[in-house]
């Protein structure tokens, strides 16, 4: 088949290679042509792990291309896919603005029975509205639907060539068959659904997991006051089926370019519904709680914030990526800020990034290192469990002065911890 994937951000590359990979000729659509030059010479603007080598293969394969030229990119195509972005509005719905744009600079160059497939996160009634933008200016037949994605940050290129379930959502035959026929090499399961029941599930995974990670967090609270530990609470319940040992993440909340995101705009189009007295109004602000609540429970227990060196180790949102979009070590420093401190932080990655989101103060530094980021530090925060971090030795770094260890994220033993002489800080434990 013929595909077209307009919006070249982190879903529409890893989108791209991974079709072409299956034997389709593959065109990336993007308005920026500084993006577009850099994609045909098969650099990524971001880190994923295995996107660049998939990408660099399927254009020396010649199945894949990137253009700006949007006759170019739809005339032959017989998919259509949309994957811009939809950032949050004013009132906390998805801005739909770049979608509707697409769907209006598309439509004239369409061929005969195209398939005109929205991957972005949209909320129900989307796929209307496009139907309306794109009509009027098109004598030809086309077709819609809902394709959402349901990819991780990090493990992107791994779920998309083995992903836990396609979700399509339309409401012809001629396109579920042929969007099924589009992933039948996945071998995984196909749900057809309705377009909003497609749209709604996105929102609905996300809200879930962010749930889980804002319930365990609620409840790793309880057991910092009663004595539990959020570790061995996790094992006792996880083995009922019901409930699982999986994606328990005690911390400092949730962060990145999705879970914040669709959490918000799930709620705001709640309330617009007249939904508003529910769980989902109750989340994100719980979530925004987290991190000064756990600062100052921690400051409380180190004398203070005053006059220490702090290390931060894990600056991106989680490990394998150097998104630092929501990303917990932002807030972390915007707190720290408020306190005579000085801060160091490092990331195996996101370094690069991490200078367009942090200020720029003599307050802190940046460094390659886990060695320089923890020199002379009072205290060490393994904020986000990078494979280096986890598996780093500490024990050479400790000074003899007090030095507190605060494991953001229960990855450490705090007998180890604590064996190599710091003050092991836990959450829930």
């Amino acid at each position: 088949m013929n595909i077209t994937i307009i919006g070249t951000g982190f879903v529409g590359v890893v989108s791209a290679a991974v079709y072409a990979s299956l034997g389709h000729q593959v065109i990336g659509l993007d308005i920026d042509p500084k993006k577009i030059e850099s994609l045909k010479k098969s650099q990524v603007p971001f880190f994923e792990p295995n996107l660049e080598n998939l990408l660099k293969e399927q254009q020396q394969k010649k199945r894949l291309d990137f253009t700006t030229d949007y006759q170019q990119a739809i005339t032959s195509a017989d998919i259509i896919i949309i994957a811009v972005g939809t950032p949050s509005a004013p009132d906390g719905q998805a801005d739909l603005t770049y979608v509707f744009a697409a769907s209006k600079a598309l439509a004239t160059y369409l061929k005969e029975n195209a398939i005109v497939v929205i991957k972005s996160t949209v909320p129900p009634g989307t796929l209307e509205k496009a139907e309306e933008i794109i009509k009027p200016l098109t004598e030809v037949n086309f077709y819609l639907a809902s394709l959402p994605e349901f990819l991780r940050e990090g493990r992107a290129v791994e779920d998309t060539l083995g992903p836990d379930r396609i979700v399509i959502g339309a409401t012809d035959d001629f396109v579920f068959e042929t969007l099924e026929r589009l992933h039948q090499p996945f071998d995984c399961p196909i749900i057809k659904v309705s377009p909003p029941s497609a749209q709604m599930a996105k929102y609905a995974a996300n809200a879930y997991l962010a749930t889980r990670i804002t319930f365990i967090n609620q409840i790793a609270d309880l057991c910092q006051k009663n004595g539990a530990d959020i570790q061995e609470l996790i094992q006792a319940i996880g083995l009922d089926n019901r409930i699982g040992d999986h994606y328990w993440y005690p911390g400092f909340g949730y962060g990145g370019s999705c879970f914040p995101k669709d959490v918000k705009e799930l709620a705001a189009y709640s309330r617009a519904i007249g939904e508003s007295n529910n769980l989902l109004n109750k989340i994100s602000d719980l979530n925004e709680e987290r991190i000064p609540k756990l600062l100052t429970a921690f400051g409380d227990k180190i004398g203070g914030w005053d006059n220490k060196t702090v290390a931060i180790l894990g600056l991106s949102f989680k490990p394998n990526t150097d998104d630092m979009r929501e990303a917990p070590s932002i807030k972390v420093v915007e707190y720290l800020k408020a306190f005579d401190v000085k801060i160091k932080g490092f990331d195996p990655k996101a370094i690069e990034v991490a200078k367009n989101f942090l200020p720029q103060t003599d307050k802190l530094s940046l460094h390659q290192t886990i060695d320089e980021a923890t020199t002379d530090a009072d205290v060490i925060i393994a904020l986000i469990e990078w494979p280096e971090i986890v598996s780093f030795d500490f024990s050479h770094v400790k000074t003899t002065k007090q030095q507190w260890f605060i494991d953001g994220r229960n990855q450490f033993s705090p007998q180890i911890i604590s064996k190599w002489g710091y003050s092991y800080l836990g959450i829930g434990r």
